[in-house]
């Protein structure tokens, strides 16, 4: 049983070096260029390892997504706790800005995994819930579509600000507003 723990140990360390890596690549050289043969040679495996661990590149892109989405949710969480909607909407942005690669892969980029139904990954999940127990105090009614309108506002700003379509010297005024016309 010994070697059988040893294989799943060595499976999973594989695993998490070929999300980092991909990871890491994607931040330095977008992920139009991570491809199977460049994060093979960057993990020092054979492409048909990294096929052992995943369908295809876009399967790893997806499990980034999946990581990401968990750190995205715990800085909302904890934002959140600390300084309440305001906070949560600086943390999104903020994680959006420092984590451009990975918010791509979570947001942007086509992807497999179902967002907004009931087949969702937990991860996926969790964070709407996150931005939801935000919203949800100023929710007249249909919280659920307020956190999607709200949500929507975030990504128009992470992505637009990480395009530099609107002026960067605005971003807390418009998280600002934003906030006030939602709480209004």
């Amino acid at each position: 049983m010994p070697t059988q723990s040893r294989r799943e140990r060595a499976r999973a360390e594989r695993r998490d070096l070929i999300l980092r890596t991909a990871r890491e690549l994607a931040e330095s050289v977008g992920w139009g260029a991570v491809t199977t043969r460049r994060l093979a040679e960057a993990v020092d495996y054979s492409q048909p390892v990294l096929y052992g661990h995943f369908k295809n590149m876009d399967a790893i892109a997806d499990a980034v997504a999946l990581q990401g989405v968990e750190e995205l949710t715990a800085a909302m969480r904890t934002a959140r706790a600390a300084g309440g909607l305001r906070a949560l909407a600086q943390a999104y942005l903020g994680y959006a800005a420092d984590h451009p690669a990975v918010y791509e892969a979570i947001f942007v980029r086509p992807t497999d995994l179902s967002f907004g139904t009931p087949d969702s990954p937990s991860p996926l999940k969790d964070a709407f819930e996150e931005i939801r127990a935000g919203v949800e105090p100023f929710a007249e009614t249909d919280p659920e579509t307020l956190t999607e309108v709200f949500w929507s506002a975030l990504h128009g700003q992470a992505t637009l600000n990480q395009t530099r379509r609107l002026r960067p010297s605005h971003t807390q005024a418009r998280v600002d507003l934003l906030i006030t016309r939602l709480t209004a």
